[in-house]
């Protein structure tokens, strides 16, 4: 087992890690950035490496920098958490070099399935169902035509190397493909370094699931059930929970039974997810997959009553991780709190934290590194908390969640905890009647 592990990332993910680290037995190290020196995560951590100013290329994606506080330090782990670094081969492919661990896959597992064009190639290679589409990457404007016209319209252009929304046009006629491709390119050259795209038939009406797997080095993998993230706006998930109210047990077996080929396809190795979109038919089909740990990893945890960062860490460490529960217990949500402005188009709301209370009481769980008097810096994702609900089953979730917002207090900042409360009244959310055009539908009715 490791015994020292440096967390490259920041803010409530870091946090969650060195939580475990320490039931564990693990030291720990926080990398911060200048900004950042009053977060939890610095204050909790055994030691703690100030890695540069504000902004993220010259702090949390400065691997050097990384790499240099993991030496002097003597972490022989890293773990990245999600964003930043997470997805990065070369970042992988260093910490290998260097004789430390990266806690998460391969290199060239990390190559294999973030090129989504790839990917998608990998997964019909061991028959999971896929979007009709492009078989790789476009050549140019006139392919996309091409591919197109077999699949029919509407299509959806997206970054080969990207996700977030970044990259990724929808196309509804011919006329409208070679601006939708070059402003996607474009787009995504700036955000990936990476112009390619590829392209899919756009499934109108979705629901977005993902399966979470676990691997090890034995060759195991393991599926965690499955999450419905279809609460989105513009491609970012707000609400998430387990188990899906969509799918039947039948499909749910497909699914995990796709997800496992998929993943041994790989030999893959620590937390994964296979994302899916269904139609109104439940017919589903892969999307992606996410080689990290997820930002909705904890309604997971809470319906399987398993950490699944520690499996992270015990795969990484070479040793033998849990099998999980056949089924999930109860109902979990989770609600994403960001600094935004709802009522302004979500407009970021940095600022102090005047006052703050969080929820409790059975059933409720609240992953966050901030506190009163806390300063929310302008500069990364706008995330300040989690909340975390279980409940018996879906309509006692979303009691117990609508019981838990009227607790949640916090002034000095916009929040998205009057949009939580809003979802939570609409009547199409508690009858499972939604896609992932909801929100937009939502916000435009009132």
């Amino acid at each position: 087992m490791f015994k020292k592990i440096l967390i490259a990332n920041r803010g409530e993910i870091a946090l969650r890690i060195i939580r475990t680290c320490k039931e564990m037995g693990i030291a720990t190290v926080a990398v911060y950035s200048v900004p950042d020196e009053d977060s939890l995560h610095v204050v909790f951590a055994d030691e703690a490496v100030c890695i540069g100013p504000a902004p993220s290329r010259d702090s949390y994606l400065k691997i050097p920098s990384i790499m240099s506080a993991a030496q002097i330090t003597g972490a022989d782990a890293i773990h990245p958490g999600y964003g930043f670094l997470a997805e990065n081969a070369e970042f992988s492919e260093i910490c290998e070099e260097a004789g430390i661990k990266f806690i998460g896959p391969s290199p060239d597992m990390i190559r294999r399935m973030g090129d989504k064009a790839l990917a998608k190639e990998t997964m019909k290679g061991v028959d999971v169902p896929v979007v009709p589409g492009s078989d790789g990457a476009l050549k140019d404007a006139k392919e996309a035509k091409e591919i197109a016209l077999k699949v029919g319209y509407p299509v959806m252009l997206k970054a080969s190397a990207g996700g977030g929304g970044k990259g990724m046009r929808i196309v509804y006629s011919e006329d409208q493909i070679e601006k939708a491709f070059q402003t996607a390119s474009n787009e995504a050259e700036a955000a990936f370094g990476n112009p390619e795209l590829y392209l899919e038939k756009f499934i109108e009406n979705p629901r977005h699931i993902e399966i979470q797997v676990m691997g090890d080095q034995f060759g195991n993998v393991y599926c965690y059930g499955e999450r419905d993230c279809t609460v989105q706006r513009r491609h970012q998930k707000l609400v998430e929970e387990a188990p899906s109210p969509f799918i039947t047990p039948a499909i749910r077996q497909k699914m995990i039974e796709a997800a496992t080929k998929g993943a041994k396809a790989v030999n893959y190795e620590g937390a994964g997810t296979i994302e899916f979109i269904a139609d109104k038919n439940k017919n589903f089909y892969f999307i992606e997959m996410n080689t990290r740990i997820q930002v909705e990893h904890p309604v997971t945890e809470m319906v399987f009553n398993t950490d699944l960062i520690k499996q992270q860490i015990l795969a990484a460490a070479g040793e033998q991780i849990a099998v999980p529960p056949m089924n999930p217990i109860g109902h979990a949500f989770e609600f994403r709190i960001n600094a935004e402005d709802p009522d302004n188009n979500f407009r970021p709301s940095p600022g102090k934290l005047e006052y703050l209370h969080f929820p409790g009481g059975f059933g409720i769980r609240v992953d966050s590194h901030v506190y009163n008097d806390y300063k929310v810096p302008p500069y990364y994702d706008s995330l300040i908390a989690k909340l975390i609900v279980w409940g018996t089953d879906r309509e006692h979730a979303i009691k117990r969640a609508k019981r838990a917002f009227d607790e949640f207090t916090v002034e000095g900042v916009k929040t998205t905890i009057p949009f939580h409360k809003m979802v939570l009244d609409n009547p199409d959310f508690n009858n499972n009647n939604y896609d992932t055009s909801f929100i937009d539908k939502l916000l435009n009715k009132n």
